[in-house]
């Protein structure tokens, strides 16, 4: 038999329903974990005179509510000792009776804790004395009380009842033998059976109970499928469509993979590198992502001072202090003086020398702060070195000099290289360093008044400086100021 593929999504949504229902049961109502592996739970031991027909699988409750189920039950020299294992996280003083009770009159025994008073909480280990506990009177002192009333009625009375009975029952042999038959055949069966019938009994309570305690969950389950079940006929159409779209939507998304084999492995290649890269650096893209906000939030407040003023039309509201050739720009590391090229050529030959070019100058030294060799090691904390090869191997970054002048073989490019040594023969040549140009003083003026706060910390005016003083053009910016 061929089913349609609508049935095929129907039957496989119900049995994934059925699963989920099945796993709620078992974990949720039945509960399992706790019956089977003691989770949450911890046990008491309560100690009785005899058993009072108690048995292993009976519930164990206080105030009317079930906390727990009765673990075993093992005779001892002096009596007979019940194991309880209790819920966790329900706080039972240790101040209590423990009485054995029937719930029913075919027996189904189970204990009843009732507090006294005070007293710290029930624990793991803890146990309930004999003299305060006890078990139901025996039944065949029940049964020879019983017979006693029986004989203590009328035996005309007895005999108006029995009548009575007859005159119910007459004419309903045949019924009551099929009756008989049937009890006869559920007894036989049952005592073949006795051993499974009789774990059934032991441990149908705590399952009759669960689906009691519960009922309200199950309400709701049973309520919750009824609208899915719904929900689904509500939109069969819309469902149905969805199946029937759903093999050519994958036959064009397997087309479209197909259109991209040819450059998906070298894709997927990429990708590898570019995620071992960001695996690397990403301390430094956290960072990043960090900054970044902060960044752009300061550039847009640069230009909220500008806003609704004259200047506004300047845009964003910078002060540079230039402070040209402070400090110097570092040499040593690049290439030697007779290698260098004339700053105003303007083509880009290749480079024929061999090595990293990078400022090697000591690591705290003030020239290119930045530079390569104070680049942190991603995967070696503590560490700075230019390059990756240096990083990963036990090698130090060394300096060249002090690098105020460069030093070292004339005719190769030193970086990467052991610290240069002077060519055999020839005295040291000590170069002292030159005198550090003089910083460029710099001073914010007044536009409106042309006044400024000079070195001397008095204030100066300027009128050229002021707007509006008199035309200016681009040919004033080449032309000194006139003194004041």
């Amino acid at each position: 038999m061929r089913l349609h593929g609508r049935l095929k999504f129907q039957l496989a949504l119900f049995t994934v329903i059925a699963l989920v229902a099945v796993a709620l049961m078992g974990l949720h109502f039945m509960k399992l974990p706790a019956m089977l592996f003691g989770v949450g739970r911890y046990t008491v031991t309560m100690q009785l005179p005899q058993t009072g027909g108690l048995y292993g699988g009976g519930n164990v409750t206080y105030r009317g509510t079930e906390v727990g189920r009765v673990e075993t039950v093992r005779l001892t020299p002096t009596g007979v000792v019940a194991d309880l294992s209790l819920k966790s996280g329900i706080d039972i003083p240790s101040d209590l009776e423990a009485e054995v009770h029937s719930q029913s009159a075919i027996g189904e025994q189970y204990v009843a804790l009732l507090p006294r008073g005070g007293g710290p909480p029930l624990k793991n280990g803890d146990v309930i004395p004999l003299a305060d506990t006890s078990v139901p009177p025996d039944i065949n002192d029940l049964l020879a009380a019983a017979n006693n009333g029986l004989q203590a009625i009328p035996h005309d009375n007895l005999k108006t009842v029995i009548d009575e009975s007859y005159t119910a029952v007459g004419g309903l042999g045949p019924e009551l033998s099929r009756i008989v038959r049937g009890t006869s055949d559920l007894a036989i069966d049952a005592r073949a059976n006795l051993d499974p019938l009789i774990a059934l009994i032991d441990k149908s309570k705590p399952v009759l109970d669960s689906q009691t305690n519960t009922s309200d969950a199950i309400q709701a389950w049973a309520a919750h499928t009824a609208a899915v079940t719904s929900q689904l006929k509500t939109h069969d159409q819309a469902v149905a469509g969805v199946i029937t779209k759903g093999g050519p939507a994958a036959e064009q998304v397997r087309q479209l993979i197909d259109r991209l084999q040819p450059t998906l492995p070298v894709l997927m290649a990429n990708l590898v590198s570019i995620g071992q890269v960001a695996v690397t650096y990403r301390d430094d893209i956290e960072q990043l992502l960090v900054l970044l906000p902060q960044a752009v939030s300061a550039l847009q407040a640069g230009i909220v001072a500008n806003m609704n003023t004259k200047q506004a039309y300047r845009g964003q509201y910078l002060s540079f202090n230039l402070n040209l050739n402070l400090p110097p720009p570092c040499t040593t590391g690049f290439l030697p003086a007779q290698q260098q090229r004339v700053p105003t050529l303007e083509d880009a030959p290749d480079r024929t020398a061999d090595g990293d070019l990078y400022c090697r100058v000591p690591a705290d030294s003030p020239l290119n702060v930045r530079g390569a060799r104070n680049i942190p090691c991603e995967t070696v904390p503590g560490k700075r070195s230019p390059t990756v090869a240096m990083c990963e191997s036990n090698e130090q970054y060394v300096p060249l000099n002090d690098g105020f002048n460069w030093k070292g073989d004339p005719n190769a490019t030193l970086s990467g290289q052991d610290i240069p040594q002077l060519p055999p023969g020839s005295p040291p040549a000590a170069v002292p360093p030159g005198p550090a140009p003089p910083p460029i003083v710099t001073a914010q003026y007044d536009p409106n008044t042309g006044t400024y706060i000079g070195p001397d910390g008095q204030r100066h005016t300027q009128s050229d400086l002021a707007n509006g003083a008199h035309p200016r053009s681009w040919q004033d910016l080449l032309v000194p100021p006139k003194p004041n």
